[in-house]
């Protein structure tokens, strides 16, 4: 087991950041330049899952956070209601990707086959969540294409749950969450619809790929606001489709802008405009993104949600970044004009030479990629601590710029 210096973990506010790094960075660049040594954060990644893969050794868990000031990683069990299952295993395959290295693949073998069971969930939509990054990935970078027939069955299992007089994916258990009583459907479920794409392109029933679209029309129409910043939850009748309620789960109110909640949704709309070329989901994805880049800090990281930035004890959320920087990394390569492709870039750049810096690094102070991210802080956990999806997104965008720059 490699030791790690332990370090304490300062905790990131909205408000009071230490800028000098970030300063001192733009000093010697012009705001339309900017730069990020990719090489140096494959290398950070790639020592920090040799420090952290050693230790966790328990195929019947998976890491889940880090607390703050800890430095090593929580580990929850494979259980079929737990939605992070997937994004360790998809770390290693996106490591072995940018390092080269077959011991990453191996561990993502290895991480991923344990709950090959899970294909066929139908009690929540998190099977996208947890299927996609660990056997897609395996598909598309390991080249495991026995893992094709399980990715099939786990798309029917997530198509089961989409009711057709809603026009969405149903995403919660009502029993999991009573405050609902009736059809849920949340924003994070963009990011599903990626296996229902995959499976419709790789000889999955047409219905696939026409649930995805639909989904993310419904959500088009009715998740966003006028000024384009996104509710969490809408609660839907089941047998009408009429909109009940507009709530939060993970957000500070029900009418306030939760940051991931609009990272999901840059997210989810560059990927499905990437699906279906359709132009009408490239207008809206620019449309959100755009209103999430107003809204961000001057280091590129929003606090957990936007409508208590001003407040300099609220905490950040690196999770929404990652998210939004590999999103925008893609969107820059899709929009038409020279000068969005430019502005979208620089941005992706801008936010991951921030989190690479010592202000969200997890280098030298504990075992994951990144700090200070905030899962549900209006339910009292995960708040100001490190979080495997944070590490997922983050090395999903390096794997897109390393393609960018070698193509």
């Amino acid at each position: 087991m490699i030791a790690l210096v332990c370090i304490a973990v300062v905790g990131v506010s909205c408000k009071n950041l230490d800028k000098k790094e970030v300063a001192t960075a733009e000093a010697s660049q012009t705001p339309e330049t900017p730069s990020f040594d990719l090489k140096s954060a494959i290398a950070d990644v790639d020592s920090q899952l040799e420090i952290s893969v050693p230790k966790l050794t328990d195929l019947t868990k998976h890491p889940r956070l880090i607390e703050t000031n800890e430095t090593e990683w929580k580990e929850v069990n494979n259980h079929k209601l737990v939605w992070t299952s997937g994004f360790y295993p998809g770390i290693l395959w996106y490591a072995y990707e940018v390092t080269g290295k077959d011991k990453w693949k191996e561990e993502a073998i290895k991480r991923t086959e344990v709950f090959e069971n899970f294909k066929n969930i139908t009690e929540h939509h998190d099977i996208g969540f947890m299927m996609y990054p660990a056997y897609g990935l395996g598909y598309e970078i390991g080249g495991k294409e026995e893992y094709k027939d399980i990715l099939l069955t786990s798309a029917n299992s997530l198509a089961s749950r989409f009711n057709p007089k809603v026009g969405t994916i149903r995403s919660w258990s009502n029993k999991m969450h009573p405050r609902w009583q009736q059809h849920i459907t949340i924003i994070d479920n963009m990011l599903n619809l990626e296996l229902l794409f995959w499976a419709a392109k790789h000889g999955g029933d047409q219905k696939f790929y026409d649930i995805a679209v639909t989904h993310a029309e419904t959500t088009m129409k009715n998740h966003f606001r006028p000024d384009y910043t996104s509710w969490h939850v809408l609660e839907y009748d089941s047998i009408n489709g009429n909109i009940l309620n507009h709530h939060t789960k993970q957000g500070f109110s029900d009418d306030s802008r939760w940051s991931r909640g609009q990272a999901w949704g840059v997210y989810g709309y560059t990927m499905v405009y990437k699906e279906t070329k359709d132009k009408k989901f490239l207008d809206f994805a620019q449309k959100i993104t755009d209103k999430y880049l107003e809204l961000l800090p001057e280091d590129m990281v929003p606090c957990w949600d936007f409508d208590v930035a001003q407040d300099p004890n609220e905490e950040k959320d690196a999770s929404a970044a990652a998210i939004v920087a590999s999103a925008l990394l893609d969107l820059s390569i899709m929009v038409e004009s020279k000068e969005d492709q430019e502005r979208y870039y620089n941005a992706a750049i801008k936010m991951l030479s921030s989190l690479a810096s010592s202000n969200y690094s997890g280098v030298g102070k504990a075992d994951s990629f990144l700090l200070h991210s905030t899962g549900a802080k209006s339910l009292g956990h995960e708040i100001d601590v490190a979080l495997i999806y944070a590490d997922y997104y983050y090395i999903e965008a390096l794997s897109r710029l390393q393609k960018m720059q070698t193509q």
